[in-house]
């Protein structure tokens, strides 16, 4: 791609050149989670989730009451995706990391 753009965008090549390292980070994950490491979908559906709740509150009394909402939002997710539905398998997460033992964090309580 750079060899591409260097004729007319010599400045966007010799970034993408300098950038290269970061642009192909995700190569060296397993080959199962590139597709999901790229995508946005799972925060967009946060977010579209966090915009539907406070939406229903309407008028929040005070700026801690945001804060109290949206933090047990993100806790709730934040048990959905390390407990119930895993976005990315342990088992091949701990092929790419310098030990063989997995262990999940303590779940939000």
């Amino acid at each position: 791609v750079t060899e591409q753009l260097r004729p007319r965008f010599p400045k966007a090549a010799e970034l993408m050149d300098r950038a290269e390292h970061d642009v192909l980070a995700h190569m060296t994950f397993p080959r199962e989670h590139r597709a999901k490491l790229h995508s946005t979908n799972p925060l967009e559906r946060l977010n579209g989730e966090i915009k539907r709740r406070t939406e229903v509150v309407g008028i929040f009394p005070n700026e801690a009451a945001i804060y109290r909402l949206v933090g047990a939002l993100l806790l709730e997710q934040t048990d959905e995706w390390t407990i119930q539905r895993r976005y990315l398998t342990l088992e091949t997460l701990a092929t790419i990391g310098d030990t063989s033992t997995v262990n999940l964090p303590a779940v939000a309580s």
